[in-house]
């Protein structure tokens, strides 16, 4: 496959940018570098579609690979002809590659290879002649051999038709022919295993879905089912009619041999070829399904990533509970733990009088500004409780609602444990909340992606592909926010452009034996970074109350061209806060001061924007809900109510909204809007708020059912 050709054509995009792109990437240069700063090299290609390019590349690769492969191997057997050559050289996916290679592909030993063993071959060949003047049991006769164990003449014939049946299920159109039709015309079709007690699978305890129309999510869902024992799964066709297709390709005339070649082809067909292909069709479907999943998810990470961080707050983490206690955690505007402790002021215990003297002794010790609620387990009765404190205070205090999903997996974690040695997990959980307020981003990079709780049946999908995914994602968000280098974690560092694990752990040492980094340069001071992952990291990193380019996306190697503008404008570094050269900038032309700099007009522009808005955040405002005080359990709520809820998870069927009662109600695409919805990502992101109409309410089962389009109504 011409790697060139095949990634122009796939990524519209010219032949010399698929192969500057290869240049940068085989250079060692990371995805964020190439795609902030070398636009003019790629024609100016943004991350996503550099990190399609680069999957493609990697697989074309390994087809290439695989190609060379094959094609020494069927070499080797002295079996290659130009009309296999061509099949090969013309094939575009794994599938028909291993197709076509499939007859010459080292076979373990089988029904057929043994049959050959005794010297049955021949007797195949006779009945593939379709001769109207051989009779199959007289021919039988002449391979009769006790010393072969070929005792009568029905074992010679089921050894030829053995033969004939794993030619035929080789055979690459036979294969395509059948694999088509299943895909065309086939049927997903599941029923009860075993009973489910919580109904999860109850829409597919007898249920049909033609394979070309099943939606990705039910995929999945029968996926999980059949995983669970709950479901038993077939794909079911027509197989007279496709069956009929391959007997009229194979059997030339009506003769005695005819009955004997259908009976191996009947054979082949239920023995090899539908097991395998109803595998192969099945192992499709859910790859498809897991790219959609993989889309949203991905979609859905990158917002919650981008969620505003809250600064310059004291932040009280307050991780609610029942019986054990509500934890808290009091962190500076750092993030450094000033104080744990634990209240009851909840059910069993109902110490709310102790509570309320406790956390106002930490509010007026530590000057607490904000406190973190996490929304699990007790969480509403929790917000009761500090809704009445916060009135009793002599001045206001705000608190937010923080989503809890992956809090305890971070808890749990080694890095956690190396974090607070000292600290039991619930009091981690607090602290997290906590942090996750103040920058959600920092907070949120030491959780495993797919335990963050956005998505949808991660834990059954292909995990190495998934955590691939998501963690480009990570990256690609933490380098478009930039890191402040003097704050931020191993855990950040590490999702840097250009940075490994163990280099992010040398920058910390060398931040604590050596105090804050001054300057970008200082970098190269640290063991092991040198001139390339400076090159790669050093247009991420941030540093405050510094050179004032330092705390800007302007990559050090572009310093002079920032100065050479802003001496152009009779200016300086230290005028960035100037409002009459943001004006200056804001009307310059771009493609003017380029010749005169001699540099490129995508990374002037690039630098522009930064020295307009230098140390800038692209990160969004987190919105709070509204939530309605009487309604706290699933058992307050019934058909009719509106309410306010924020979106927690968004799926291909639909989203999933927190409305304060222990149970994210899900609010199906077709009750999103009065309008066509393609898919709720086009309606809703991730910690939206929004007001629904509740339609359902399944207390059993605990399932709630939302609607937003009958509100607007």
């Amino acid at each position: 496959m011409d790697i060139i050709k095949t990634l122009s054509q796939e990524l519209d995009i010219t032949e010399k940018q698929v192969n500057a792109v290869i240049g940068l990437l085989d250079e060692g240069n990371t995805i964020p570098f190439i795609a902030r700063y070398r636009k003019e090299v790629t024609g100016s290609l943004d991350d996503e579609v550099l990190r399609k390019f680069y999957t493609r590349l990697e697989y074309i690769k390994g087809f290439n690979e695989r190609l060379e492969t094959i094609i020494k191997s069927i070499t080797e057997q002295e079996k290659m002809t130009d009309e296999i050559m061509n099949a090969l050289n013309n094939a575009k996916t794994m599938t028909e590659l291993e197709d076509i290679y499939r007859p010459y592909k080292p076979k373990k030993k089988t029904r057929a290879s043994i049959a050959k063993e005794k010297g049955l071959t021949p007797l195949k060949e006779t009945m593939l002649k379709f001769d109207p003047n051989i009779i199959i049991k007289e021919e039988a006769q002449k391979y009769i051999n006790e010393e072969k164990k070929v005792l009568t003449v029905e074992d010679a014939i089921a050894g030829a038709e053995d033969i004939i049946a794993e030619e035929v299920s080789d055979e690459p159109k036979f294969r395509k022919l059948i694999r088509d039709f299943m895909f065309r015309t086939g049927k997903i079709k599941t029923v009860e295993d075993k009973p489910d007690e919580k109904g999860t699978y109850d829409m597919y305890k007898d249920y049909e879905e033609a394979v070309s129309r099943i939606a990705p999510h039910r995929v999945l869902a029968i996926n999980r089912g059949e995983a669970n024992k709950c479901l038993k799964v077939s794909l079911i066709i027509n197989d007279e009619e496709v069956l009929a297709r391959i007997i009229a390709k194979v059997i030339k005339r009506d003769c005695d041999s005819a009955k004997y070649v259908k009976e191996a082809i009947l054979d082949a067909y239920k023995r090899l070829i539908f097991p395998s292909l109803e595998n192969e069709i099945r192992n499709e479907l859910t790859e498809k399904a897991e790219e959609t999943s993989m889309v949203v998810f991905k979609e859905n990470l990158k917002q919650l990533l981008l969620v505003a961080p809250v600064e310059h707050r004291i932040v009280l983490g307050f991780d609610p509970a029942f019986r054990t206690g509500c934890k808290l955690a009091v962190v500076d505007e750092r993030g450094k733990v000033l104080a744990t402790g634990v209240v009851y002021p909840t059910e069993p215990h109902n110490r709310v009088d102790e509570a309320k003297r406790t956390i106002k002794a930490l509010i007026a010790k530590y000057g607490i500004n904000m406190i973190a609620l996490g929304n699990g387990t007790a969480s509403r009765e929790s917000e009761k409780f500090l809704r009445e404190l916060i009135s009793e205070l002599d001045h206001i205090i705000d608190y937010v609602i923080v989503n809890e999903a992956g809090a305890s997996v971070y808890s749990a974690s080694p890095l956690g444990t190396k974090e607070f040695p000292t600290f039991d997990v619930a009091l981690r959980s607090a602290v997290s909340l906590a942090r996750r307020l103040q920058d959600p981003l920092a907070e949120l990079v030491k959780i495993d992606p797919k335990a963050i709780g956005v998505g949808q049946y991660q834990h059954d999908m292909n995990q190495k592909k998934l955590g691939e995914v998501l963690g480009g994602v990570v990256e690609s968000v933490v380098n478009s926010v930039g890191v402040d280098l003097n704050t931020a974690s191993p855990s950040l560092l590490e999702y840097v452009s250009g940075i490994s694990s163990s280099l992010a752990q040398s920058i910390v040492s060398y931040r604590e034996a050596n105090g804050p980094f001054k300057n970008r340069e200082d970098l190269l001071k640290v063991n092991k970074l040198g001139p390339k992952a400076f090159e790669q990291c050093a247009g991420f990193l941030r540093i405050r109350n510094g050179y004032p380019l330092d705390n800007t996306a302007v990559h050090p190697e572009s310093y002079h061209f920032a100065v050479a503008l802003l001496k152009e404008l009779k200016h300086s570094v230290n005028d960035l806060a100037n409002e009459d050269l943001k004006e200056l900038l804001h009307n310059i032309d771009v493609n003017e001061y380029a010749k005169r700099l001699n540099v490129g007009a995508p990374t002037l522009s690039d630098i522009i924007e930064e020295l307009i808005k230098p140390g800038r955040d692209p990160r969004l405002d987190v919105e709070v809900a509204e939530l309605r005080h009487d309604v706290i359990d699933i058992k307050d709520i019934s058909v009719g109510m509106v309410l306010t809820g924020t979106v927690r998870n968004i799926m291909d069927f639909g989203v999933f909204v927190d409305i304060g009662v222990h149970q994210d109600g899900l609010v199906h695409i077709s009750e999103l809007s009065n309008k066509f919805v393609k898919h709720p990502l086009d309606v809703v992101h991730i910690n939206q708020i929004v007001k629904v109409k509740v339609i359902s309410v399944d207390v059993d089962k605990k399932r709630i059912g939302l609607s937003m389009k009958q509100v607007e109504a």
